[in-house]
């Protein structure tokens, strides 16, 4: 219980000491120890849920499985890179000009207090205390990407929250419908909520009201996690926030908000005779990937071409679960593990770019590879994991995917064939010539951090390659879990 409370405290310690002294010189320093410390945790934590099996502790309001502690393992390590990487992109930003020492404490204060609602949303075991950590993810959101204090940052923001603030309120209705199924089988009081309770009587739950429920959780955490139509919020949140808030919110809270909807999944699967929860997760799935791919061409702000990437991989993964199936769900978690680690390895390449040459329209971005040849080749080597060349890992997992579509729901797979060519076509045009064009761009004054770029990658180029059995097992579990 020890690495769970810890887990779940230091980036809320780190945040309460981050809000008093995060101006100062040091901050920065604790903000990558304080997650640093966080990332040991979950590893305790992970080792004793793999080793003893799933934890169910603190009466009974924190559960922890494999599921759920491979996306707190995966959290803890991306937000420790990111921890990271902000080190010098904050101060190269308050050389700039664009932060004073006050917006920096609200930084670092934020970031550890985004955390944490995020460790509580994944390990709380009560889908009110759920829904509460997702709210709070929100609010602390809206506060970072607002950071800048631009009109555009403060249009972003307010759009962020309203948007997802609609669409948090449908998955509090959800909520309460689930409430009043579970209240008639399990009786009134807080065990109602108990996920665990309820997997445990799902059968029993009535069918016509657990179905409602999942449609308005759907669209609730569906629009957290960027699915469309409900995205509309995240390509300006991503184009107008810090690098490192699009960092964690493409990396992080998508997976996070997606988490939340598969574990209302499993209680209708079990509880519904028709496939509901299936159809509705893939047709949103679909549309996604869809939609984004042509919205591709389309961009000309660089962090705002890969919040749309971001839309589209959150609908493969979604139309993944949304078939079910060990095959499908194992390649879902593999392709959550690559595209976290892709994605936030792509927006710190950008911030850099962006840093050097003073814009993030792609027509401003030229000659990375002659300028800085660390993060020209980075952001290459990132855009073609991205997508889906082999032999990284996210040509494994949509190899999988599309494989199992074939097989399952073969009338799907024609539409995401297309719609992933032309993602390539669209992204490749815009990036190749941000690398290889005439260089355009100024030196920094703080060093970028370019290590968690390499590392991010290189497990990525790994997990393509070979996937080391232990890690195999694990996802094995968790998607038994998930049905």
């Amino acid at each position: 219980m020890a690495e769970l409370l810890a887990v779940l405290l230091l980036p809320v310690t780190g945040a309460a000491v981050l809000a008093l002294f995060g101006h100062r010189e040091r901050a920065a320093d604790v903000n990558v120890a304080t997650s640093a410390l966080t990332l040991v945790a979950a590893v305790f934590l992970t080792a004793r849920v793999i080793g003893d099996g799933p934890l169910l502790t603190l009466d009974r309001l924190f559960f922890v499985d494999p599921f759920n502690v491979f996306l707190v393992a995966l959290t803890a390590f991306v937000g420790f890179t990111t921890a990271l990487f902000s080190h010098p992109y904050m101060r190269n930003e308050q050389v700039h000009g664009r932060l004073t020492a006050g917006r920096l404490r609200l930084y670092h204060s934020m970031f550890q207090l985004f955390m944490g609602t995020m460790f509580t949303a994944l390990l709380t075991n009560n889908m009110g205390i759920l829904w509460v950590a997702m709210e709070g993810a929100t609010l602390a959101t809206v506060l970072l990407v607002s950071l800048y204090r631009t009109p555009a940052s403060l249009e972003a923001a307010w759009k962020y929250f309203i948007l997802c603030g609609v669409g948090i309120a449908q998955a509090l209705f959800g909520t309460i419908l689930l409430y009043f199924a579970a209240e008639k089988v399990l009786g009134a009081g807080g065990g109602a909520l108990l996920w665990t309770e309820l997997n445990h009587v799902k059968a029993d739950l009535e069918p016509t009201v657990l179905s409602l429920a999942f449609v308005f959780l759907l669209v609730g955490y569906g629009t957290k996690v960027g699915l469309a139509p409900l995205h509309n919020w995240l390509p300006d949140a991503h184009a107008e926030g810090p690098t490192p808030v699009s960092a964690v919110l493409s990396g992080l809270l998508l997976n996070v908000a997606l988490y939340a909807v598969v574990r209302c999944k499993v209680l209708v699967q079990g509880a519904v005779d028709t496939p509901v929860a299936s159809r509705l997760m893939m047709g949103f799935g679909l549309l996604s990937v869809v939609l984004a791919a042509f919205l591709l061409s389309r961009q000309k702000d660089v962090k705002r071409l890969f919040a749309y990437s971001s839309i589209e991989h959150m609908g493969i993964i979604t139309f993944a679960f949304g078939m079910g199936g060990p095959v499908a769900n194992f390649a879902g978690l593999l392709h959550m593990t690559v595209h976290s680690l892709t994605k936030s390895a792509i927006f710190f390449t950008v911030g850099h770019a962006a840093q050097k040459t003073g814009t993030q329209l792609i027509d401003g971005i030229r000659g990375l590879a002659t300028l800085s040849p660390m993060i020209g080749w980075g952001l290459v080597l990132g855009t073609l994991a991205i997508l889906g060349m082999p032999p990284f890992g996210v040509f494994a997992s949509e190899f999988l995917i599309l494989t199992t579509a074939m097989r399952i729901e073969p009338w799907a797979t024609p539409l995401l064939l297309g719609a992933l060519g032309i993602a390539f076509a669209a992204v490749f045009a815009k990036v190749q010539p941000m690398v290889f064009g005439p260089p355009t761009g100024q030196r920094l004054q703080h060093r970028p951090a370019m290590a968690p770029v390499f590392v991010h990658l290189g497990i990525v180029l790994l997990l393509g390659l070979w996937i080391p059995p232990q890690l195999a097992d694990w996802y094995r579990q968790a998607a038994r879990l998930i049905g």
